[in-house]
């Protein structure tokens, strides 16, 4: 399950992490669905602001690959929208949110992210140039190597 995905090797690496990464609450974020949350909107937020399209897709996605009742996923995406913060710090937050949580997911999981993360970005029109390099970018990070299977049962 999702309790001990985490292991104990995560405090000298925490501690490190902490250091470079002080003060904003998006990087307090430890649950691995409101992780996968903030990284699914980041998809649509580089580019600016979500429209109401993108908000629609993402609350039927996390609805759907989380298996959340409509009120649930809303309060997911509200709550992910909130930690989000202006243009010029959104990328230094998405880069810090990853970098702190690679290696957390399942391959199941990572490939589920990625799926939202296409389909959320790509509701208003094609991926921008700029939404294709993030995608890439999380990927690569959460390229998958060990065994751990299992998708988001709570």
């Amino acid at each position: 399950g999702w309790g001990n995905t985490l292991g104990g090797l995560r405090g000298r690496r925490r501690r490190a992490w902490a250091k470079k990464y002080e003060g904003d609450p998006i990087y307090a974020v430890e649950d691995p669905i409101e992780v996968a949350a903030l990284l699914v909107l980041g998809a649509a937020r580089v580019e600016g602001d979500l429209s109401a399209e993108q908000k629609h897709a993402a609350q039927e996605q996390f609805e759907s690959e989380f298996s959340m009742d409509a009120r649930d996923a809303s309060q997911l995406l509200t709550s992910a929208a909130h930690l989000l913060g202006a243009p010029q710090v959104i990328d230094t937050q998405l880069e810090g949110v990853a970098e702190k949580n690679k290696g957390c997911f399942s391959r199941q999981q990572s490939e589920s992210m990625l799926r939202m993360m296409v389909r959320v970005a790509s509701t208003d029109g094609e991926l921008t140039q700029r939404q294709r390099e993030y995608i890439d970018f999380i990927k690569a990070r959460f390229a998958v190597q060990e065994k751990r299977e299992g998708a988001w049962a709570q």
